[in-house]
């Protein structure tokens, strides 16, 4: 009996050992399977769904574009006003020390005189009509150093205001560059997470994606056309200008003359115009009248998504130019193109 139970131990162990290796080897395939086979890799998006993610990705780019050029705005003018207290306190510093100056050549006067009593001055002068003429001029120039004096006190206190505005300033600034350091690293990646995406598709696709609108390019009839039904001179030149531009690449933060984004051009075009247009979408929507979609004429400001992110000019017939993205240039496109927002007539 002993005899017989050992070999049946002896394939009971061996049954246990080749079961587990059946198990790790089933195990082992079927991680393989889930990490590199074919059967249970998660499937690669479409084209469609490539392109969906891109232009997602865009739309929240010019978001982060539309806040950076804002906080850019606000950090110029903090720059300007910066550089206009340094120079104004530069300024009441050359009086200030001028001032000292005069200050000290009287105080320097008086201890060469000795400051005698005006009494002893006058037994011991030789010509004591001299001396009372003297008198009264330093009686006079008693006065005048009272007043220089005060104006030194006066000096002093404005450049210590100048300084103290100009470390608000300088506090402010830094902030501003703070925020556009974000704002930058925001717009960056999410440009190049598009890029990431878009490298995934072929030529033809990819391509696909920054040719979506009119693929017909305007001609100079267009062009005249749109002019002439503009409302006055500038907004017909402010359409010329966008006529002028298309196919210029789009460059976040860029307002020509060569590259923009969506804002730089409309601001752009109206500068071309001699208008002054703030820099960012959220402003523009405010620089001038609003109009319904039904009575927009070219030249009107046409805006999109509810976060007003994004512009471009009414050229008529349901067009606008608009720099759209990265993936294309300026072009023509169809109002419709994306969610309207709402309509500005400048002038």
């Amino acid at each position: 009996m002993g005899a017989h139970r050992r070999p049946r131990q002896r394939a009971t162990g061996s049954g246990r050992v080749r079961t587990a290796a059946t198990i790790t080897l089933a195990g082992a395939a079927t991680a393989t399977g889930l990490g590199g086979g074919t059967g249970h890799a998660d499937p690669q998006p479409t084209a469609a769904q490539v392109r969906a993610k891109v232009d997602k990705l865009y739309q929240e780019a010019e978001v982060a574009t539309e806040k950076y050029n804002g906080a850019k705005e606000k950090a110029d003018a903090a720059e300007q006003r910066l550089e206009d207290l340094r120079d104004e306190a530069a300024r009441k510093e050359d009086r200030l020390n001028s001032a000292r100056e005069a200050l000290g050549s009287v105080a320097a006067a008086q201890y060469r005189s000795g400051g005698l009593d005006p009494a002893l001055q006058l037994a011991l002068s030789s010509d004591p009509d001299r001396y009372l003429d003297g008198a009264a001029f330093a009686e006079r120039a008693g006065s005048r150093q009272r007043a220089e004096v005060g104006r030194v006190r006066k000096e002093l206190r404005e450049v210590e205001q100048l300084r103290g505005a100009a470390r608000v300033e300088v506090s402010s600034l830094k902030s501003r560059r703070a925020e556009l350091k974000r704002h930058r690293e925001t717009v960056t990646g999410k440009l190049e997470s598009a890029r990431r995406l878009l490298s995934r598709l072929t030529a033809e696709e990819r391509a696909d994606v920054g040719d979506r609108a009119s693929r017909s390019a305007p001609g100079p009839r267009e062009s005249l056309s749109a002019s002439a039904q503009a409302p006055d001179s500038r907004a017909a030149a402010a359409v010329a200008y966008a006529y002028q531009k298309l196919g210029s690449p789009y460059v976040w933060g860029a307002t020509g003359p060569n590259a923009f984004d969506c804002s730089g051009l409309t601001q752009a075009a109206y500068r071309a115009a001699g208008v002054s247009l703030p820099r960012t979408t959220y402003a523009q929507i405010d620089a001038g009248r609003r109009v319904p979609r039904s009575e927009l004429l070219p030249g009107d400001l046409v805006f999109f998504y509810s976060g007003i992110s994004h512009v471009g000019i009414y050229v008529g017939n349901g067009q606008m130019i608009h720099a759209p993205n990265p993936s294309a240039p300026v072009r023509v496109a169809p109002v419709d193109e994306m969610p309207f927002a709402g309509a500005t007539r400048v002038v």
